[in-house]
């Protein structure tokens, strides 16, 4: 029999469905990589494109948040559910790389996944600009580079995992904790909780309301690896119970580990995918989705 990428192909279901019921086989490769383009494209347009309707609507910028912020908790609520059986909606390298350092997806996926998520928010920007006809090409985007958003992300990168993480345990619906951490995160981070590297860089193409200066990217990509190094042993301890110990080897991809996997044998395209043989260990709730970024 053919291992499975078990736990990131597991994804969103609603409150009080059986695991059994609301995790389907895994897909094929090109399935999962086409979701994770595309959910990220989807998600960066809806970010750039509400940022413009809300300055088209208004000149107060608290305004413009607002209207960025519902359609960004509605998209990411919509991608997560629907795509999240495929490919486990991640949108986000952090993500990816939780997984990767969990063992459930091995190096070249996650490398693939990543390429995948930032050629798809980018696509995604200039998506957004061909429907509100404005020009591409413009990397004039604003400067975040205080340390206080900094912080911010790493704050809300902290916070965003652990949402993921602490509704996995719950069996609760992690679509709509998603949705609704990150629509508080743009309003208590200074820096509108990007929480996500690929959606920064698709940000710093566009020089509109929800636009980053590349300027800015040490800084929040430094927040966002520091807040994955913090937050990734802790929701082990926290959630799984796992010891401090092996909770801080995670890190090292040396934590608790896999066990093999009960799963049947599948055929055809839609066969399960084996990266490097790993296994979740059989009481695993099942590593979701999930996807950040925020407005400007």
């Amino acid at each position: 029999t053919r291992q499975a990428n078990r736990s990131c192909l597991a994804t969103t279901r609603t409150m009080g469905t059986p695991l059994a019921e609301a995790v389907p086989p895994p897909k094929s490769l090109g399935r999962q990589v086409a979701c994770e383009f595309f959910g990220t494209m989807f998600l960066v347009a809806t970010i750039i494109g509400s940022g413009m309707m809300g300055d088209n609507l208004s000149p107060d910028d608290g305004v413009a948040l607002l209207g960025n912020t519902l359609a960004t908790w509605g998209i990411l609520y919509v991608l997560i559910t629907a795509l999240g059986p495929i490919s486990g909606a991640h949108f986000n390298p952090v993500v990816s790389a939780c997984c990767f350092l969990k063992r459930e997806m091995g190096f070249p996926k996650l490398v693939v996944f990543s390429v995948f998520q930032v050629g798809g928010g980018v696509v995604g920007a200039y998506v957004a600009h061909a429907m509100f006809m404005k020009r591409n090409g413009e990397f004039d985007g604003k400067d975040r580079d205080s340390d206080g958003e900094f912080f911010a992300e790493f704050v809300a990168t902290v916070g965003l995992l652990s949402t993921i993480f602490g509704f996995v345990k719950a069996r609760a619906d992690v679509a709509m904790g998603v949705g609704l951490y990150i629509t508080a995160g743009y309003w208590y981070t200074s820096s509108t909780s990007f929480a996500n590297p690929a959606v920064t860089i698709a940000r710093s193409f566009t020089d509109t309301f929800a636009g980053i200066s590349p300027k800015s990217f040490r800084g929040y990509f430094l927040g966002q690896l520091l807040g994955l190094i913090f937050a990734l042993p802790a929701t082990e301890w926290l959630f799984f119970d796992r010891d401090p110990l092996t909770a801080l080897l995670t890190l090292l991809r040396r934590g608790a580990g896999p066990a093999p996997a009960k799963q049947a044998d599948t055929t055809g395209d839609d066969a399960p995918i084996d990266d490097d043989g790993d296994d979740l260990p059989e009481d695993d709730v099942r590593t979701p989705a999930a996807v950040i970024v925020s407005a400007g």
